[in-house]
């Protein structure tokens, strides 16, 4: 019986590979050369101990705490403790992004599309599927640990041996297994692969964010959190297993749930109840814009809430920032005190920049939700009524732009409302929001590009993703690599007033609204005159 449930698993797990012989090569090549050329830089950055420890003494203030994780190894901040500190968690995150968007592809969007239930009329295993698609997750996380290790192993940096080398790739790797297991697990519960999606990817943001407020206040905290976990092998410098371990043990474990989930669920349903609609549908579903907005309510509430929790978890640490500069004897060096403006206001471009990119993740989602309903054959319906394609693109942009303004705005307020709260002199709650308010027309240019590709190029709107990867690189570690300034200004983000340091540039801002304008008039004049589905 048992072996009735597996049957054709192996079949499965090659179709799976044949499906995916591009992105996961891609995604992997893309960890790998990342990883590893961020480390050779990091070498001509810092090559004497003098440098390397000017900047341990600033990524131990509270804000950085909260962003990369704990300090350690400070004492004698060598290249391979710089480098776990301060890239390990983000490219670990993003490692749990790829999991949960394959893992959902290879599941719950299969299952709702109808392929599965085509795979079940052959002989096939009723766990097959998802045993095939975690199996494939699995083995792309140990590729990708394997490639990482020897990567960094074969750049013969003293401080980066092959134990520390190859514990490095395996926390990537037990992060992509134990956010694979969890997405699977998600898929089971939910009714959608919206859902299934939106679950996912909101446990990651607050993986993110419980471990913050750990790292920053309670380290029991952390331990809450599987990015916590993985932390705390302290790569390079004690070189503990353990976590790791637990982390890919715990990964298997939850396999095991979503797998006897898939085994007592009927196929299209979820656990998770799912409300009864309503008998006659609200003048709101009338129209493709009310469609659209149901079509993502509850994914675009649960980012807007995580948005101004992120903001507020950077605003709570503000209160110790400015005490902590004043104790670094190489603070000087490193951030020259302007005129007029505390410290603790000379870093609020960098929060706001950073967490503005995370913010256009639910705003590029939302238009791309579009491309997401063509794929799935939907659009059809819509414009077999009385609409046009102009007002079809046209609901799902005002969406867009309706999420920008309220996800950038949450983040700004998060962070001041707390800031002030916790700050003794206080905190402008408004100067924050202005600070946030400056990406505005930023994130539009990145939505007038989106709006481009799905008019013109639909099977490449992934470039988009890549393309903000590369903004957040450029803003995260733009200064710390000492690029030049040309390579800033490849990103729109590169082009935003840094408030409250420099005046918001007015005609800047209307450059780049403008520019966002043009991209989404072509991007329309293609979406009228394409092939739907081509």
């Amino acid at each position: 019986m048992n072996k009735q449930l597996f049957s054709g698993t192996g079949s499965l797990s090659r179709f799976i590979l044949r499906r995916d012989r591009i992105r996961m090569p891609v995604w992997i090549f893309s960890f790998v050369f990342a990883t590893v050329a961020i480390s050779a830089a990091f070498t001509g950055l810092y090559e004497n101990a003098q440098e390397r420890q000017a900047i341990a003494s600033t990524m131990e203030n509270p804000a950085m705490t909260a962003m990369v994780g704990p300090g350690y190894g400070v004492d004698n901040y060598t290249m391979g403790a710089m480098m776990a500190h301060q890239m390990l968690l983000m490219t670990a995150v993003v490692v749990g992004l790829m999991s949960v968007l394959l893992v959902i592809r290879h599941t719950r969007a299969d299952e709702e599309e109808g392929r599965i239930e085509m795979v079940r009329s052959l002989p096939v295993g009723r766990l097959a599927n998802v045993t095939a698609a975690l199996a494939m997750l699995f083995l792309v996380s140990i590729v990708l640990a394997f490639l990482t290790g020897v990567g960094l192993y074969a750049l013969n940096i003293e401080s980066m041996d092959l134990e520390g080398s190859l514990l490095y790739g395996a926390a990537l790797g037990a992060t992509g297994m134990v956010f694979a297991s969890i997405t699977a697990v998600f898929a089971q519960l939910s009714h959608n692969a919206r859902s299934a999606t939106g679950l996912s990817i909101g446990f990651l943001l607050a993986a993110y964010i419980v471990r913050a407020i750990g790292d920053v206040g309670n380290e029991a905290i952390s331990w809450l959190s599987p990015l916590g976990w993985i932390l705390r092998s302290e790569v390079y410098v004690n070189n503990i297993w353990w976590p790791v371990l637990m982390t890919a043990g715990v990964a298997v474990l939850l396999a095991g749930l979503a797998m006897y989930l898939n085994s007592i669920r009927d196929l299209g349903a979820g656990f998770l109840p799912a409300r009864a609609g309503r008998i006659h549908a609200s003048p709101l579903l009338q129209g493709p814009l009310g469609l659209a907005f149901r079509l993502q309510r509850t994914g675009l509430i649960a980012w807007a809430i995580a948005m101004y929790v992120l903001g507020a978890s950077y605003g709570s640490v503000m209160g110790d920032m400015e005490s902590f500069f004043a104790d670094v004897d190489l603070m000087q060096d490193l951030l020259v005190p302007m005129e007029g403006f505390s410290l603790v206001e000379q870093f609020v471009p960098t929060l706001m920049a950073v967490m503005t990119v995370i913010a256009a993740i639910p705003v590029l989602m939302a238009i791309l939700k579009l491309k997401g309903e063509e794929k799935n054959d939907r659009t059809d319906h819509v414009l077999g009524k009385a609409v046009s394609r102009n007002r079809l693109l046209g609901s799902y942009l005002l969406i867009s732009l309706i999420a920008s303004l309220v996800m950038i705005s949450l983040t700004g307020l998060g962070l001041g409302t707390v800031a002030d709260a916790v700050m003794e002199e206080g905190f402008d709650i408004g100067m924050a929001c202005q600070a946030a308010l400056a990406y505005l027309p930023a994130v539009w240019v990145m939505i007038g590009l989106t709006v481009l590709l799905i008019g013109w190029m639909p099977k490449f709107t992934g470039f988009i993703w890549l393309y903000l990867t590369f903004s957040f690189f450029v803003i995260y570690l733009g200064n710390l690599f000492q690029l030049p300034a040309w390579v800033e200004k490849v990103t729109p983000f590169g082009y935003v007033s840094a408030i409250p340091l420099e005046e918001f540039d007015v005609l800047q801002a209307m450059v780049l609204t403008m520019i966002a304008l043009v991209l989404m008039a072509i991007g329309f004049a293609g979406y009228n005159n394409r092939d739907i589905g081509k």
